[in-house]
């Protein structure tokens, strides 16, 4: 099921968006183009937070939870490694620790391959779909087919990955193992510590991934769509209408949907509504002139982060950081990404990088929320995708338009639902 299904004739809504991000750019867009009047709101330009500095990657296979047996045994070596890929702030812990209990406990159901089978409807047509969105708005060249390599020190951490990928090679991905001379024949820049690497095939990313959002976003404005850049105060509705209240204004609509990202808690807290999602901080370095040479985007699969060679620059993008909303950008974070760059690309050249942090949102089990509210069908929630909101936009949208419309869904949504936290 790809993005570009058709729309089922219905009644036209006017609708609010509340996010301005990949997730509700594309939802506004596509909603629009089913003939609702769509109202685009946030605080912020849109493609600001993470639309704008994330990895950049078309993740199609990188359906399974974060919130598995095999991440969650890494963790206490992750936290006390100096280059490990996890950080907690230790202030932060008492309020992280009921959404921890709920992350580790859900990384023990039985359901967890359902879960990630799930997770794979959004994920498996992202590449064609943002070939289409692309060239739709004339810039094809943003969006690059190709595979990625994972890499890693020693066969141990292979071996580690490898029931990640027999899960994904039994929904039909082709995965080769490769060993140095293989690594080191397709991207002779990356360091000969990496012995062993996964070459996944059928993959792609978006070399800026800020100038994509854009492009849709300006598509969004020609075609009639309104945009409002104030900050969000407070969201409302009964069985009539749906309300955002704004620090300017009242907005009233036929249906609301929120999709702010690692702010959705916050959003719905205001009116009583709980759900868990933590904001997972990633950081990214931007190198403008690497003076080496990568072909492909590479993970480093034992300190967990990508390198992706986009237009700007070569961009590092990794480490998982939990320590709320408000805390700023860690400078000792910065410095073990550029430290880990430069461990894989030898020659990198890190003058002039520019560095950035933001906030990924993640429920306690590693799936989005894209339903309507548990009491208000005219409320649709589209928030949670953790590291794979870019991949999974196209489909999220496809979802809350057919919720919009309130018909049935192509796909099977019902792990989305808001409800499985009741």
């Amino acid at each position: 099921m790809s993005s570009e299904s058709l729309p089922t004739p219905g009644k036209n809504f006017h609708v609010s968006v509340v996010g301005a991000g990949v997730i509700g750019v594309l939802c506004a867009l596509k909603l629009q183009k089913e003939g609702h009047t769509v109202t685009l709101i946030d605080r912020d330009t849109p493609a600001s937070g993470c639309s704008f500095g994330n990895a950049g990657i078309l993740a199609r296979s990188s359906f399974m939870p974060l919130s598995s047996p095999s991440s969650i045994f890494q963790v206490p070596k992750w936290l006390f490694k100096a280059d490990g890929p996890l950080k907690i702030k230790i202030s932060y812990l008492p309020q992280l620790i009921p959404w921890l209990y709920k992350y580790i406990k859900a990384g023990f159901y039985a359901d967890l391959e359902a879960r990630g089978a799930a997770l794979a409807q959004l994920t498996t047509h992202c590449v064609e779909d943002y070939l289409c969105l692309a060239k739709s708005v004339g810039c094809s060249e943003l969006v690059v087919v190709t595979d990625y390599l994972q890499v890693y020190r020693t066969r141990k951490s292979m071996l580690k990955a490898n029931h990640d990928m027999a899960v994904r090679r039994s929904l039909g991905f082709q995965i080769d193992e490769l060993k140095q001379p293989d690594i080191a024949s397709l991207e002779p820049s990356l360091s000969t510590d990496y012995q062993y690497a996964h070459l996944i095939k059928n993959h792609g990313y978006v070399q800026n991934p800020q100038a994509l959002v854009l492009a849709l976003f300006s598509e969004f404005c020609a075609l009639g769509g309104v945009f409002v850049k104030e900050q969000v105060i407070s969201i409302g509705g009964d069985q009539q209408q749906c309300q955002v209240i704004t620090a300017k204004q009242s907005i009233a609509s036929d249906k609301l949907v929120v999709a702010t990202g690692a702010f959705s808690a916050k959003v719905l807290k205001a009116i009583k509504v709980k759900v868990p999602l933590e904001a997972e901080r990633g950081y990214h370095i931007t190198c403008p002139t690497p003076n080496v040479k990568v072909q492909r985007p590479v993970m480093d699969g034992d300190r967990k982060f990508f390198l992706t060679p986009m237009s700007m620059g070569y961009r590092f993008a990794g480490l998982v950081e939990f320590a709320g909303l408000e805390t700023p950008l860690q400078a000792r974070n910065i410095k073990q990404l550029t430290q880990s760059a430069q461990a894989m690309l030898p020659n990198l050249n890190t003058d002039q990088a520019t560095a950035w942090l933001g906030l990924r949102p993640t429920t306690s089990d590693s799936l989005p929320i894209i339903s309507t509210a548990v009491d208000n069908k005219r409320i649709i929630y589209a928030f949670g995708h953790q590291h794979l909101g870019l991949t999974c936009a196209p489909m999220t949208a496809v979802v809350v338009a057919d919720l919009v419309a309130e018909r049935g869904s192509n796909i099977d949504i019902s792990y989305f639902d808001v409800r499985r936290f009741d």
